[in-house]
C-alpha cells in the first residue's frame, strides 16, 4: 500500500470513525487501497468559500460537497444565527438548481437548519439563484442558501450564503462564519430534522418576484414594439425556464421562441459542453433557431440563471454574441438614459462595477453625472456598495463575466431582470429604426471605443494550483516594465494593497479589501489584469485597449486594429 502522509493520514481516519455512516468508511477504505491519487485529491485539503460561494466535485471526503461538509457548514451558519439573532425566532430560505443531487441536498441543509430550531421556508422545486436573493428580503429572512455550482461542470455542486440584506456574505462576517465551522467536529453536526420547522415555498414567491422583475426591467416600451421584436431564449438546461418565459409573458413579449431541446432541467446539460453562456457554442442551438424564425434577439441563461448571453444582429444581419462587459455597458448606458429622461439623476445615484471589468464604466458614469464605484470580483461586493450606501441610489450594475442586476430589489446577479431590459433595449432600438447592435457601436462613438479580451488558462488538481499560485508570484517578483512596447506606468496588487508607479517609484495605498489580484497599467491606456479563479482551477488574464471610433462606419476597420493590438499584448506576454 502507497505510504500516506500523517496530515492526509489524520483526515483520512476522522472520517473512519462513527460520525459517518458504513457506505462513506467503505468508499473510503476502497481508496486507500486502490486509488491513493483520488483519495489525497479528495482530502487534501478543506473545500472554500471563493468568489461563488463554496463550490467543488461531489464525492467523499473534505475537499468534496457531500453531506458531511454541507452538513458541516449548515451546523456552524446555525450556531452563529443563534450567536448574533440571540432569543429570537430566526427564518432561513433555501434554493437549489438542476444538478445532479442539489434537491437532496438542499432538503439535508433544510433538516440541520430545522434540527437547530431554525424556521426553513425550502423551494419546492429548482429556481433560479436571484429569485433567492428576493425570497430572503421578501420574507424577512436571516440568511439564505442556495444550493447550485452555476456553470461548472456536471460533476460540481456548491452552496451559496446569503445574509439579511440579500447580498452574499463578505468579509469579516464570512471569516468568523468559517471560523465557527472550521471549529466543529462532525459529530456534532444535527441531521435529524423538524420537519414542522420546514415550509415549502414556490408560486407564492414566483408571482412576486415576477411582479417585481417586471416592475424593475420595464421602461415604458410601446406594445407594438414588443409585438415586433423576436425573442429567441435558451435556459441551457436550467432553472431560467421556470421564471424567465413567464415574465416576458406577463411584461408583453409575446414573439417569445423557446429552444425546446434545452427546456428541460437536465444535470448532465446532454446539449452542450458546458452550461455558460460566455462561450458561443453553448448558444449554438439558440442561433440556429434565431436564423429559422427571423429572430431580433438570442439569450441564453446559465444554470441557476444569475448569468446571461446575448447575441444580436450585426452590420450584415450575422448573430454575434456580446461579451459581458458589452451587455453589461449596454444595460447601464440605457438604465442612465432613462433616469436622465426621467430626471431622477439629483448627484446622489451610482452604478457598480469591479476591478476586472471595463474600465469604460467610470466613463459612462462621468458621462451622466453620476458616481461609478468599483470594487472585487463578484457581486458580493456590488451588493455590499448598497448597504454601505443607503444614502445613494443605486441605478445598476455589473461585471465582465456576464452578469448584471437592476435597480437594489435583488442583490445579486439577476439573468431574469437583465433579460427583460436586453429586450428593451432591443425593442425600443428597432422601433426607431436602430438595433441592439448599431446602438452599441455609437455608445463607443459617443464616449470611446474599448475592447476587452479574457484568456483563461485551466490548471487542474494539486499541481495545478500550484502552478497558478507560482505563476502570479513571478508577476510580483519579476514586474513586467513594458508591454507591447508600452511602459507600464503602474502596478496594483490587491494582495499587499499598494500601487506602485515603476518609474517614479511612487507608493500609495488601495482602500479596497485585500485580494489576490494584479493590475497592470500602460502608458498607451492598456489595462492588463490578472487573478486565478475563486471557483475554477483557473489563471484568468483580463486585457483591456481603447481608442477613439469617429464613426459607427470607422467601427470594423477599428476594431481589428483594436484586436492586432490585443493579440500583440498576448504574445509579448507570452499566454499561448
Amino acid at each position: 500500500m502507497t505510504q500516506i502522509e500523517p496530515e492526509l493520514l489524520e483526515r483520512v481516519n476522522a472520517w473512519l470513525t462513527p460520525s459517518f455512516d458504513k457506505d462513506t468508511q467503505d468508499h473510503i477504505k476502497n481508496l486507500i487501497a486502490n486509488n491513493p491519487t483520488e483519495l489525497k485529491e479528495s482530502f487534501y485539503k478543506n473545500l472554500e468559500f471563493g468568489t461563488g460561494g463554496m463550490r467543488g466535485v461531489m464525492g467523499i471526503g473534505t475537499n468534496r460537497i457531500n453531506k458531511y461538509t454541507l452538513g458541516k457548514n449548515t451546523q456552524g451558519l446555525s450556531n452563529y444565527l443563534h450567536q448574533s439573532f440571540p432569543n429570537k425566532p430566526i427564518k432561513v430560505a433555501i434554493a437549489f438548481d438542476c444538478r445532479h443531487n442539489s434537491q437532496s441536498l438542499a432538503k439535508l441543509v433544510a433538516n440541520v437548519f430545522s434540527a437547530n430550531n431554525i424556521q426553513v421556508f425550502l423551494f419546492e422545486e429548482l429556481r433560479p439563484t436571484p429569485e433567492l436573493s428576493f425570497a430572503l428580503k421578501y420574507l424577512g429572512c436571516h440568511c439564505g442558501i442556495v444550493l447550485t455550482a452555476s456553470h461548472n461542470p456536471p460533476e460540481y455542486n456548491g452552496y451559496k450564503v446569503y445574509w439579511q440584506d440579500g447580498g452574499q456574505l463578505v468579509p469579516p462576517q464570512d471569516a468568523e462564519i468559517i471560523n465557527v465551522i472550521n471549529n466543529l467536529n462532525y459529530s456534532e453536526i444535527k441531521f435529524e430534522a423538524n420537519e414542522s420547522l420546514i415550509q415549502y415555498i414556490g408560486k407564492d414567491v414566483d408571482d412576486v418576484f415576477i411582479k417585481a422583475s417586471v416592475k424593475n426591467g420595464s421602461f415604458n416600451t410601446p406594445q407594438q414594439a414588443k409585438d415586433n421584436l423576436s425573442v429567441v431564449f435558451t435556459s441551457l438546461h436550467g432553472t431560467s425556464i421556470t421564471i424567465i418565459p413567464e415574465t416576458l409573458k406577463q411584461a408583453g413579449y409575446n414573439n417569445l421562441h423557446i429552444v425546446k431541446e434545452q427546456a428541460e432541467p437536465n444535470g448532465d446539460f446532454p446539449t452542450v459542453k458546458s452550461p455558460n453562456p460566455e462561450e458561443p457554442e453553448a448558444l449554438k442551438m439558440a442561433l440556429e433557431l434565431a436564423d429559422n424564425v427571423q429572430g431580433d434577439i438570442v439569450i441564453g441563461t446559465d444554470p441557476d440563471s444569475d448569468r446571461i448571453g446575448v447575441a444580436v444582429r450585426d452590420f450584415n444581419g450575422n448573430m454575434t454574441l456580446l461579451n459581458g462587459n458589452q451587455a453589461m455597458l449596454m444595460m447601464t448606458d440605457f438604465l442612465l438614459k432613462q433616469w436622465e429622461k426621467q430626471g431622477k439623476i439629483k448627484g446622489k445615484e451610482f452604478i457598480g462595477s469591479t476591478i476586472v471589468s471595463t474600465p469604460m464604466m467610470p466613463v459612462l458614469a462621468d458621462a451622466y453625472g453620476v458616481e461609478c464605484k468599483i470594487g472585487l470580483t463578484g457581486f458580493k461586493w456590488i451588493a455590499k456598495m448598497i448597504k454601505d450606501f443607503p444614502e445613494l441610489d443605486f441605478i445598476g450594475g455589473g461585471e465582465e463575466s456576464f452578469g448584471f442586476m437592476v435597480g437594489d430589489f435583488v442583490r445579486d446577479k439577476d439573468a431574469v431582470t437583465a433579460t427583460l431590459l436586453a429586450c428593451e433595449i432591443a425593442a425600443q432600438a428597432k422601433a426607431k429604426g436602430s438595433s441592439f447592435y448599431n446602438e452599441l457601436i455609437q455608445m463607443y462613438v459617443d464616449h470611446g471605443f474599448y475592447k476587452e479580451r479574457l484568456i483563461s488558462i485551466t490548471k487542474k488538481g494539486i499541481e495545478g494550483a500550484q502552478e497558478i499560485k507560482q505563476m502570479m508570484v513571478d508577476f510580483r517578483k519579476k514586474p513586467l516594465s513594458v508591454i507591447n512596447n508600452s511602459n507600464v506606468i503602474k502596478i496594483e496588487d490587491y494582495q499587499s494593497s499598494k500601487a506602485l508607479n515603476p518609474m517614479s517609484g511612487a507608493e500609495s495605498t488601495i482602500s479596497i479589501p485585500k485580494s489576490n489580484v494584479l493590475i497592470y497599467y500602460t502608458e498607451d491606456g492598456s489595462q492588463i489584469a490578472l487573478r486565478p479563479s475563486g471557483t475554477e482551477p483557473k489563471i484568468k488574464f483580463y486585457i483591456s485597449v481603447n481608442t477613439n471610433l469617429k464613426s459607427v462606419s470607422d467601427f470594423i476597420e477599428t476594431e481589428k486594429q483594436l484586436e492586432a493590438k490585443i493579440d500583440a499584448i498576448v504574445n509579448d506576454m507570452k499566454l499561448i
